[in-house]
């Protein structure tokens, strides 16, 4: 199951298409669930609690692959003081400053999960290459596991970005800032809930590395049209709005997330003839997929 949806015209709430309402209302779906998580913990029993966290957990891979995700690359709208407010909800359920994961995340484009250069240095910092040896990519686990510590902090993150662009700089620390006041306010109201989530936001954070590691295994970064894996997994496309057309989003990364397919169709037989990666599994279950095992890593 694959979105084709024609572009609304120019008048509008929406600054591409009447379809972003979608993502924009699930941006707002998953803050009002957090805050009802909350809300209710004192009603709830451990399990519940737990299962809750989980949800939590999954809900953050989810988001920034696919919500959070879209919204870095197309804004939903024409107004910049609702861009601002989503950019903030974001923030706030991601548990990630926007404005940080849009720079970090352009990076990523501008390198396409490069390999090293002589100095051992990568432009894309979570290149699935960047911790390998002799040219091949890092094994899945410790690049899951690790990714999230090896992040630059949020004080170096802004630095960089203000370099350029001072008032986006500063636009990110205050998200961090809102972060910050937020839980800390949180952690005073009710510190068992901060403290019970604390593992589990990592857990998520995770679930994106591994997302994007299998976006890139077998991947040939050094080729634009080849330098992402795609899956076309309907219900995985469906859930995390065609994310699986990723060497598609890798060689045209401003094509609207409902014209993904048709994107596909235009440069399938170029696709073919530089022997784009293609996995039948989502990329969250990409170890499953056993031509996956036969990719030589850096332990092999």
């Amino acid at each position: 199951m694959t979105f084709e949806w024609r572009s609304s015209t120019r008048a509008g709430l929406f600054r591409r298409t009447a379809w972003d309402a979608v993502p924009a209302l699930l941006v707002y779906v998953h803050l009002g669930l957090l805050v009802g998580f909350f809300l209710a913990w004192p009603h709830l029993g451990w399990g519940a609690r737990l299962a809750g966290a989980a949800l939590y957990a999954l809900a953050i891979g989810w988001n920034q692959d696919s919500v959070a995700h879209n919204f870095i690359h197309n804004p939903f709208f024409r107004s910049k003081l609702l861009n601002r407010i989503t950019e903030y909800a974001l923030t706030l359920e991601n548990g990630v400053p926007q404005t940080m994961y849009r720079y970090v995340h352009m990076r990523h484009h501008a390198g396409n999960s490069d390999r090293p250069d002589a100095d051992g240095q990568t432009i894309d910092p979570i290149s699935i290459y960047r911790h390998g040896a002799r040219g091949q990519a890092e094994p899945m686990i410790p690049y899951v596991l690790m990714g999230f510590w090896r992040d630059d902090d949020p004080f170096t993150v802004a630095r960089e970005i203000a370099a350029k662009r001072p008032k986006e700089g500063a636009r990110a620390l205050r998200e961090f800032w809102v972060i910050v006041g937020v839980y800390a306010a949180l952690l005073i109201v009710r510190w068992d809930f901060v403290l019970v989530l604390a593992p589990f936001y990592y857990l998520g954070q995770s679930l994106s590395f591994l997302i994007a590691y299998y976006e890139h295994l077998g991947a040939d970064p050094e080729r634009p049209i080849a330098s992402g894996v795609s899956t076309y997994e309907p219900v995985y496309n469906w859930m995390f709005l065609n994310n699986g057309y990723h060497a598609e989003h890798h060689y045209r990364p401003q094509q609207h997330w409902t014209q993904m397919k048709a994107l596909r169709d235009q440069i399938r037989a170029d696709q073919i003839a530089e022997g784009v990666r293609i996995t039948p599994w989502p990329h969250p279950l990409g170890f499953l997929d056993r031509t996956a095992w036969r990719i030589a890593t850096a332990s092999s």
